[in-house]
């Protein structure tokens, strides 16, 4: 400081004594707030409350102008589903837009009122809009139900949802039901209401409103209908898709029909007398009013069309018109449709009559075809989806529990393993398939050519228990314990669909990498706006049952739920031309790296093949609904040209794929004979891989090394030709002509194969 300043080292030093203000800072002033746990629970306490204070104005001011009328409150125009194919190209259609024909409470009959207020709120015409009990007693249902399975809600509430709110479950959105179902309450009187709600409420088969529903269900007006069909309508209300008379079997809705007008008769509406002459009345249906379904992809429509249904409810689906990109490609699933259809037809003098096909994208497990069975017009085969239905998969399973035994170090590709007459534990002695034995055989040799006693041997080395949990992690849901299985469950004793079983081969092709097959790109409303998935606010309910503290939960989609090494060794068996040769010849070989395997069940009632590559699975399943024998027609005759051919036309465009070696995996000359004949490589997780040739495993019939078949410009096998489509012409891909199929049947082979 210079000498003659004025200043004087006490002001800077007071100068810098003065605080800055302190920036405000929301995060630490929270953490503040909430650091006593004393005052965070009373905090938590004021804001709810202040919540519930807020939201009945709050709810009153918005939708106030919509309370001021009938009018108002009726929304006349809906719309239905539409389905689009992953192009943007709609295929199919449920229920579109329909006009509601609105009629007053006086030319709706009582039986009609009644029969509502019996079934669905019994306490209708004295509750002030809710029901404090039903709220309680549906709570307690969904606790034990780890999931929402009664809602609790009032006729006022549901009409106070279906005019206001979205169907979404939260807490606030249940608030809010309460409240405008109060408003409704003090604004319309107990007939105005009942009125709305029966002109507004879905019945199903795109009929919104009684008078709606009365002529599409009987082709009359609401003011005809009598006892027994007021009851069919009202007994449909819970679930129009599965209840109604015109999609399902009318016995559903007589059920239903019992259920109300007994509850008419507990309530004093009716006398037990006309309960039973409602029963007897004999019902005539408007069946000309059923939907006509789509001529592609039905099976697919519909089991997307369901699975909407389950998720976001049938009359959400349809009131906000859903417009539902789903990932199906469009000439492969109309490929596949004809190529199932002319294998059926060429096989049916040998008593097969039906088909399906599965194709599935294995990085994401997408759907990209299903076919459910070989023609959706055949009253009696046709409408039946034989892809979800569950059949037995035969040696098909084999490679499930072949995996497992490779993960647990049991056995080795090289493992010697017995071909002999066998009889194992419980008096069971199984047979392969042409009844020959061919003694010491490798785990290649007998994978490849699916022989069943050394897979039975396989299978007690693994255990049934181990076995079904290796099924259970790669997605398969229909198996039940293991106590009701023995040995036999390797040659797949149990029940498992065609879609599931594809889904096992996915996770083989994606390096053990389980994805849930999704049949949904993108859903979006009438509007336009983006659905989201239903959030469930309510999942703690599944915390709160206690059979559930001591179950585990099982979701791996995206997980490694088998090692890559384990799933290597399977792709390597099943890609082996060479090793399979022995009994299949070139039957399962195409004109490309694929992996695949056959599966033929008892006296011949299913015969199946699947097969993949890195970024294709198809799966083929060929028999008979009704389970009735075919006539030898084993996987490899039956189901093979099929899915031969859907490989091949889909991957026409697509260079030949290699299946990537795991780092773990290592190669090792084995000796089958002994250290001075020769030997073969064979693949080996390492640390299980013998230390040389000098260390022979044992004598096996000698295996040749695995193959691969190498790509030609023309596609498709020469010496096992498949069906060619005779009557309709086949999709065109948007680059590259169609692959035609030859027009010749297979031969049938000079052994006969049961695999």
């Amino acid at each position: 400081m210079h000498p003659r300043s004025r200043l004087k080292r006490s002001d800077f030093s007071q100068r810098n004594k003065i605080k800055k203000p302190h920036k405000l800072n929301l995060k630490n002033s929270a953490r503040k707030l909430f650091s006593n746990p004393k005052k965070k629970l009373l905090y938590l306490v004021i804001i709810i409350f202040v919540i519930l204070i807020i939201i009945p104005p709050a709810t009153y001011l918005y939708f106030a102008n919509d309370l001021k009328s009938k009018d108002s409150i009726m929304n006349r125009q809906e719309t239905g589903l539409t389905l689009l194919d992953r192009n943007g190209q709609p295929f199919y259609t449920y229920d579109l837009a329909k006009t509601i024909t609105y009629v007053p409470i006086s030319d709706i009959p009582v039986n009609t009122q009644h029969a509502l207020v019996a079934a669905e709120d019994k306490t209708f015409y004295t509750d002030p809009g809710f029901s404090i009990t039903g709220i309680i007693r549906a709570f307690l249902s969904d606790i034990f139900a780890g999931r929402i399975v009664q809602g609790g809600s009032t006729i006022t509430q549901e009409l106070a949802k279906n005019a206001f709110l979205s169907s979404s479950q939260n807490i606030l959105r249940k608030y809010q039901e309460l409240v405008l179902a109060a408003e409704l309450t003090r604004r319309f009187s107990k007939q105005d209401i009942l009125e709305l709600y029966l002109n507004s409420v879905y019945f199903g088969e795109g009929a919104f409103g009684i008078e709606n529903a009365s002529e599409t269900y009987f082709g009359i007006p609401a003011n005809q209908l009598d006892l027994a069909q007021s009851a069919v309508l009202i007994g449909v209300l819970p679930a129009p898709s599965a209840y109604s008379p015109l999609s399902n079997s009318p016995d559903l809705a007589k059920e239903r029909q019992k259920i109300v007008l007994q509850e008419m008769v507990d309530d004093n509406y009716i006398t037990q007398d006309q309960a039973t002459n409602a029963e007897n009345e004999t019902l005539t249906y408007n069946t000309a009013a059923a939907q006509t379904q789509s001529i592609l992809a039905p099976h697919f429509a519909l089991y997307i069309r369901d699975q909407l249904f389950n998720e976001y409810g049938e009359e959400e689906v349809v009131r906000d018109g859903f417009r539902v990109t789903t990932t199906m490609d469009r000439n492969l699933q109309q490929y596949a449709e004809q190529a199932v259809k002319n294998q059926v037809e060429n096989l049916r003098y040998d008593h097969a009559t039906n088909g399906a096909a599965v194709a599935l994208n294995p990085k994401n497990g997408q759907i990209l075809a299903m076919v459910g069975s070989y023609d959706w017009t055949d009253p009696k085969f046709g409408q039946t989806n034989m892809a979800i239905t569950p059949r037995q998969p035969g040696s098909s399973f084999k490679p499930i529990i072949y995996s497992r035994a490779f993960e647990d170090d049991l056995v080795t590709p090289a493992t010697i393993l017995q071909d002999v007459k066998t009889t194992f534990p419980g008096n069971y002695t199984p047979h392969d398939y042409d009844y020959r034995y061919r003694g010491d055989v490798t785990v290649r040799r007998a994978l490849a050519n699916s022989l069943n006693i050394p897979a039975v041997e396989v299978m007690e080395k693994v255990g049934v228990p181990n076995g079904l949990d290796q099924a259970q992690k790669m997605g398969i849901t229909t198996l039940e314990s293991a106590s009701h299985y023995g040995l036999s469950f390797v040659l797949g004793s149990g029940e498992v669909p065609l879609l599931q079983m594809t889904n096992v081969y996915a996770t083989f092709a994606d390096q053990g990498v389980y994805h849930d097959t999704t049949d949904v790109i993108q859903i979006k409303d009438k509007y336009g706006d983006t659905v989201k998935a239903p959030t469930n606010y309510f999942a703690f309910l599944k915390d709160l049952n206690p059979y559930n503290w001591f179950s585990s939960g099982s979701d791996h989609n995206g997980q490694q739920i088998i090692s890559q090494d384990a799933a290597y060794l399977i792709t390597s068996i099943l890609s082996d031309n060479a090793a399979r040769a022995e009994e299949f010849g070139s039957a399962l070989t195409i004109n490309r790296t694929a992996a695949v395997k056959t599966g033929t069940t008892d006296d011949f009632k299913d015969a199946l093949t699947l097969g993949y590559t890195p970024s294709f699975v198809v799966g083929v399943w060929v028999g008979n609904n009704d389970d009735k024998p075919m006539d030898n027609i084993a996987g490899s005759l039956g189901a093979a040209p099929i899915w031969r051919n859907i490989m091949e036309y889909y991957l026409a465009d697509v260079p030949n794929e290699t299946f990537p070696m795991p780092s773990d995996i290592v190669t090792e000359d084995v000796c089958p004979y002994g250290q001075y004949t020769p030997g073969y490589m064979e693949y080996f997780i390492d640390g299980t891989q013998p230390d040389s040739c000098d260390t022979p495993t044992a004598y096996p019939t000698f295996t040749p090394a695995p193959t691969v078949p190498t790509p030609t410009n023309k596609p498709g096998p020469t010496n096992t030709p498949a069906p060619q489509p005779t009557n309709t012409p086949m999709p065109q891909p948007t680059d590259t002509p169609i692959q035609t199929l030859p027009t010749q049947t297979l031969p049938l082979p000079t052994v006969q194969i049961n695999h």
